[in-house]
């Protein structure tokens, strides 16, 4: 489906943003350079740091490129109506204190002290939207929620195109509604935080895989859709497409770039044989994200309430300890469920290679073949 949005780039890959100093200016110049739609991800920054490195990224590529935005989260993420919570209630009494006081340990081995959970819950949300309105970009997309109507419309008056993230058919319907010109349809294979709309506690580990989240948002919106969610191959972005997508957003396959920010241990970590699988987690942040198991998240996943983002807070501190420690086994491994099949090639050669491998696939399926 040709879009406003596909229409900017050459190639339906999008890079995606990922947060935590892994989606650098020079990582998203080498996808735009090659053809793709380069992200930036402006979560856990400042506002003056996401605009210098939308100037940084400026000064390194004339392509169209994306800022991500998290949307502000409520005072607490809550349950389900007709769970023993009430929605955006607050998690049962004491138990942040508690997993704190768990935590304790952790800090001691890594002579750290805990983060403050009360460091802010907005992530800057408003200041950045200005920064965006004052100088614009070619695309921004939304995590953790849909922006208003109102800051959808002034961003196409700047000449921005939206994208929302969805991991259901309601919410992606909830995304058209509001008026963003297109979905990202995240699927639960995803690494990294998925972008529910609301944080169910009762519904972890319950979202739908890639390919039937496509073909159910495409038959309940008419905006076009990005599908993210464990693609590392050009085969999978050609099955996605045939499902309905316009574009794929890869992430995992990104990381493991030179380009990539991510901390050499996490790359390596990717084709570990030590890390034989993913696991959606509350243990680094409170929100549900798909990293890497590891002893962190053994120990400490299954106790971690939902408190976003008061736990990434409490966390930080011992995340950067683990990582200047060279510890792995304390650190947020995010990856999707195909790290396995990460390549560590130049980013601009990752997507030349993926592009020939669409080709081929889409070949293969004119011919009358099947998708390898």
């Amino acid at each position: 489906m040709s879009s406003a949005l596909t229409d900017l780039f050459p190639h339906p890959i999008v890079q995606a943003p990922m947060a935590g100093g892994v989606s650098v200016p020079q990582l998203a110049a080498a996808v735009c350079e090659a053809g793709g739609l380069g992200f930036l991800a402006a979560g856990y920054k400042t506002a003056d740091g996401m605009y210098q490195e939308i100037k940084q990224l400026r000064s390194l590529t004339g392509g169209p490129f994306g800022v991500n935005l998290f949307m502000p989260q409520p005072e607490y993420p809550g349950a389900s109506t007709g769970s023993t919570r009430a929605a955006n209630a607050a998690p049962p009494a004491g138990a942040l204190e508690m997993y704190a006081h768990q935590l304790a340990g952790e800090a001691a081995w890594y002579e750290t002290e805990l983060g403050d959970p009360d460091s802010g819950r907005d992530d800057g949300y408003e200041t950045k939207l200005t920064v965006l309105l004052d100088n614009p970009v070619p695309v921004v997309s939304f995590h953790f929620g849909v922006p208003s109507r109102d800051v959808l419309d002034a961003l196409r008056r700047a000449g921005t195109l939206t994208l929302v993230t969805a991991t259901t058919a309601e919410e992606a319907l909830a995304v058209e509604r509001a008026g963003a010109d297109a979905v990202i349809a995240q699927g639960v294979e995803a690494g990294g935080h998925q972008g529910t709309h609301r944080d169910i506690p009762e519904a972890d580990g319950s979202g739908t895989g890639l390919l039937s989240l496509v073909a159910q948002v495409r038959e309940t919106v008419d905006i076009p859709i990005v599908a993210a969610g464990g693609i590392m191959r050009g085969s999978q972005i050609a099955a996605v497409m045939a499902a309905g997508a316009s574009a794929a957003q890869l992430g995992t396959a990104f990381l493991a770039t030179p380009e990539s920010g991510a901390n050499a241990l996490h790359k390596q970590a990717l084709t570990d044989p030590l890390y034989a699988r993913t696991e959606l987690t509350r243990a680094f942040s409170g929100r549900p994200a798909r990293g890497l198991v590891n002893r962190f998240v053994r120990e400490h996943g299954p106790y971690a309430p939902a408190a976003y983002p008061e736990i990434h807070h409490l966390t930080a501190p011992l995340r950067k300890a683990a990582a200047k420690a060279g510890d792995p086994q304390g650190m947020a491994l995010w990856a999707g469920q195909g790290h396995r099949m990460a390549r560590d090639v130049p980013a601009g050669q990752l997507v030349e290679v993926l592009v020939a491998e669409l080709e081929e696939a889409r070949a293969a399926l004119s011919a009358g073949g099947g998708l390898r």
